[in-house]
């Protein structure tokens, strides 16, 4: 890793997230590579990592706000939010907008709703697109915070319940106070560390939110790095996050296609995925030992395309939020030499 971009990745909380494993991941690149394809970026730690390393990192997401997350820390060198950005988002009185009418007393109380639609009508008066990028990132992190579980598909009556300190200590020995901190606390407590993350690494780098297949053979990269959801497992991403998009939007959003969620549509899914990328000269997947397809059906998969291909593996273990039982996971990295 060149030291002139050593920065520290800000925390994300994005299930899935490659950051525990990144480093090793970006260890077995190939040597001769100069620009990576990070195609489902999700929480953009891969591609931030690429991007330390001093390649040029295309980015892609289909949620829009994990295409925020890399417009704020991949495709941006430079800008950051200062003192007269902050006051901007936070000038104002709250108001009854899209997070009111359509999520209080859902995810958050009404009062909250309230503010996160000023905050939202005040990102749009940002200068430029990507501090306005860095806001919804920050929004989100402060989002995160605040909700149980750090994900959007909890009953009403279930975070009311883990927001009360009381009984979440009485039941979990854990107060968990920071849930009833306001956005604002957790905004500006993650700002530094934010802006902080920001740095040069002297590529045009890109980010871009579309779906995958729209963009492939449209991307030119040495290496097409592959994290699709691991079918089977934890992974209704809109289910998870959606709630983001409809916020930058201010509407609501309709569930992605293409999300490799559903194990009776992942083997076409997979097969119309490794047929459009004859034009990389890298393919590298990540994938798990729990997830379906199976590691056998992948390589069958990818021998229709190329024979080329090594496997490594590591073991790692993680806690899924809420659970205590940590699940023990063989994570798989295919790679391919396509040349």
């Amino acid at each position: 890793m060149n030291n002139n971009f050593n920065k520290s990745f800000p925390k994300i909380n994005f299930i899935g997230n490659k950051e525990k494993i990144a480093e090793w991941i970006c260890e077995n690149f190939p040597s001769d590579a100069k620009s990576i394809f990070d195609a489902f970026s999700g929480g953009a730690s891969i591609s931030y990592f690429a991007k330390q390393k001093g390649l040029r990192v295309i980015s892609n997401d289909i949620l829009n706000i994990n295409y925020q997350i890399s417009k704020s820390l991949i495709e941006n060198n430079f800008e950051k939010l200062n003192k007269n950005d902050i006051k901007k988002i936070f000038s104002g009185n709250p108001l009854k907008g899209f997070m009111y009418k359509n999520y209080a007393n859902v995810y958050f109380f009404p009062e909250e709703c309230m503010e996160l639609d000023l905050y939202r009508k005040n990102i749009n008066k940002l200068s430029s697109e990507t501090k306005k990028a860095i806001a919804f990132s920050l929004i989100r992190r402060a989002m995160i915070r605040k909700m149980p579980y750090s994900r959007f598909n909890i009953r009403w009556n279930k975070i009311k319940q883990l927001r009360d300190e009381e009984y979440s200590y009485r039941i979990y020995k854990r107060k968990r106070a920071y849930h009833n901190q306001s956005f604002k606390y957790h905004f500006l407590k993650s700002l530094d560390e934010y802006n902080n993350a920001i740095f040069n690494n002297k590529q045009k780098n890109l980010a871009y939110n579309n779906d995958i297949f729209n963009l492939l053979g449209k991307i030119k990269s040495d290496i097409i790095y592959l994290d699709p959801p691991y079918t089977g497992t934890m992974n209704d991403y809109f289910g998870f996050y959606g709630i983001m998009d409809e916020y930058i939007k201010s509407e609501k959003q309709k569930p992605f296609k293409n999300n490799f969620t559903d194990k009776k549509d992942s083997l076409l899914l997979f097969d119309k995925l490794f047929s459009n990328l004859s034009d990389y000269k890298y393919w590298l997947l990540s994938y798990n030992n729990n997830s379906y397809p199976s590691k056998s059906d992948i390589i069958k998969l990818i021998n229709k395309y190329s024979k080329n291909i090594k496997i490594i593996e590591k073991e790692l273990s993680y806690k899924i939020t809420g659970k205590d039982k940590k699940n023990k996971n063989i994570e798989y990295l295919f790679i391919v030499n396509n040349k």
